[in-house]
């Protein structure tokens, strides 16, 4: 069991805020907000190269679509960082109510966007543009939405209540894909004028559910902290480690989460299937995740981030290797479960660092420290792993060895990132962040 130093108790007693309002503000807010970011990288994979960079070959075009939905990663620290600040200083509500304000809106406009044959280079300019305003909102959604969840949670629940942002992302890429999945039914001149567009319609309009859930938080920030001048600068010398671990464990899951989550699309279609079997085979992956992100999130309550994230992480990287194999076998029940395997071992790591990482910091500076490592993290790793990946399967004449390699190497960063850090299921809400760095 880990040892508290000198504990301080850094906030009141708080009333308890309902669980089901919890998950429609950590949970189902996020699941709006990555169903935008789903819709966009399913986009790029799918419509984007044709509509946006058309003057390339198919995969070339694939690999720069997949450039510039990388493009929005670069923002998210940025975006960490910003509302992380007004997060910790002021309202944890107020700043979630404006992230999902800028993404809704991003949303709405790619969906209006007129494509390279009607303004030319302009198009992929503009494309480029809202996505960079799209991962600035998302550089202060991801942070906020899981304390919500964690400082919120019953004793020995933190994991669980904080999965509910990671039950969010998997159903926002359940919801996306599906709507994805749909539109491409339709015939190839109405999916490529106006039909693509309909998902980005219906994101920016559903932001208005995430918005009144979100309103009816209270307005004060949750911790009741007091609060300091510049809460990352004090995280940075106080937590250096940490920071650069929690960085690592960042880089490391996203790079995972986004191989397996976006590359496999384009890889499905490379392998002769439609694009509707392989946005459906991401359909039956995103529900498997959304049931496995809590359960393994249990489990680490029970036994244990490190364990959890460390033996997931581990089964993900050596399956992948297989995960190829599986798909090219076109047996139905095979490429399903692989498919679903996949996400089981994702959302192991998943399932856990939203606690995980929260549990890392005081109160007084939690936001932005997690909001900022994460999103730097999630900006190296999330950020080219797509990219990386497309171009490694055509450097090697679409042999996806490569791919696998690298993302046991981004496994590999993971888990030792995370094995450096203190495990801290045990230790009550209010004392996290009080004792000094021990891993």
């Amino acid at each position: 069991m880990t040892t508290i130093e000198t504990p301080t108790p850094d906030s009141p007693a708080r009333p308890r805020i309902p669980a089901r309002r919890i998950f429609m503000v950590s949970g189902f807010g996020t699941a709006l907000e990555f169903y935008d970011f789903t819709i966009y990288g399913l986009a790029a994979a799918l419509v984007f190269p044709r509509l946006f960079f058309p003057d390339f070959d198919p995969l070339v075009g694939t690999i720069i679509a997949f450039a510039a939905f990388g493009s929005g990663f670069l923002a998210r620290p940025l975006g960490g960082i910003v509302f992380g600040h007004f997060g910790d200083k002021y309202s944890r509500r107020n700043v979630l109510i404006v992230t999902l304000l800028i993404m809704g809106a991003a949303t709405f406009l790619i969906g209006c966007l007129p494509t390279y044959e009607t303004i030319g280079v302009a198009a992929p300019i503009l494309i480029v543009a809202l996505r960079l305003l799209q991962g600035f909102s998302a550089g202060g959604e991801w942070g906020g939405a899981s304390l919500t969840g964690v400082e919120n949670a019953p004793e020995h629940r933190r994991g669980l209540y904080g999965s509910f942002t990671s039950m969010g992302i998997g159903i926002g890429s359940l919801v996306g894909s599906a709507a994805f999945m749909l539109v491409t039914l339709l015939p190839d001149e109405t999916l490529y004028t106006y039909g693509w567009r309909i998902p980005f319609w219906a994101g920016g309009a559903l932001v208005i559910i995430g918005l009144v859930a979100r309103a009816k938080l209270p307005i004060e920030s949750p911790s009741g902290k007091d609060v300091v001048k510049v809460p990352l600068l004090t995280a940075i010398r106080q937590h250096p480690k940490q920071i650069l671990l929690a960085i690592g464990v960042a880089y490391g899951y996203n790079t995972l989460a986004y191989i397996g989550s976006i590359f496999t699309v384009t890889y499905a279609e490379h392998r002769d299937y439609s694009a509707t079997i392989s946005l459906l085979l991401q359909v039956v992956g995103a529900a498997v995740f959304v049931a496995a992100a809590p359960s393994m999130a249990w489990l680490s309550d029970r036994y244990g981030r490190k364990k959890v994230i460390g033996w997931g992480t581990a089964a993900y990287a050596v399956f992948f290797f297989a995960f190829f194999p599986l798909v090219d076998t076109h047996v139905a029940w095979l490429v399903v479960l692989a498919y679903a395997l996949v996400n089981i071992f994702m959302a192991a790591p998943q399932g856990c660092i939203p606690a995980f990482l929260s549990e890392q910091f005081p109160a007084a500076t939690r936001y932005s420290a997690i909001s900022t490592t994460y999103q730097t993290g999630a900006a190296i790793g999330g950020g080219t792993a797509a990219t990386a990946a497309a171009a490694l399967f055509a450097f090697m004449d679409q042999n996806p060895i490569g791919v696998a390699i690298y993302t046991a190497v981004a496994a590999a960063v993971l888990v030792f990132c995370a094995s450096r850090l203190r495990e801290t299921y045990r230790v009550r809400t209010e004392h996290l962040g009080v004792s000094s760095y021990r891993a």
